[in-house]
């Protein structure tokens, strides 16, 4: 599902205080990065990764192959900085990043 240019606007706004949860280096999507990726998702619906890679290309399709292989949304690249989501069905309103912000 894509997103409206007015939800990107309004989770890039609950990004932007976001810290990294996730670094991706050069090494590419590891079964631990996935799983820490997949748990980080489901726990905060939406999260801001850090991707270290050689030049603009390669760091593009490792956020492409980010995104696949969690089935999460891209909301915004910045530098090396991805912002990704991932609605949850039974979001934890403790941890959800999007019922804490919703107000925001």
């Amino acid at each position: 599902m894509a997103l409206s240019s007015e939800q990107k606007k309004a989770f890039k706004r609950i990004g932007h205080h976001l810290k990294p949860v996730v670094m991706v280096s050069e090494n590419g999507i590891t079964e631990g990065v996935l799983a820490e990726l997949n748990r980080a998702l489901d726990d905060h619906e939406l999260i801001k990764i850090r991707v270290s890679a050689g030049d603009r290309e390669a760091k593009q399709e490792l956020i492409t192959e980010i995104c696949a292989a969690s089935k999460a949304e891209l909301v915004q690249v910045i530098g090396k900085m991805a912002i990704l989501l991932r609605r949850n069905k039974t979001p934890n309103a403790n941890l959800s990043n999007l019922v804490r912000y919703k107000d925001f």
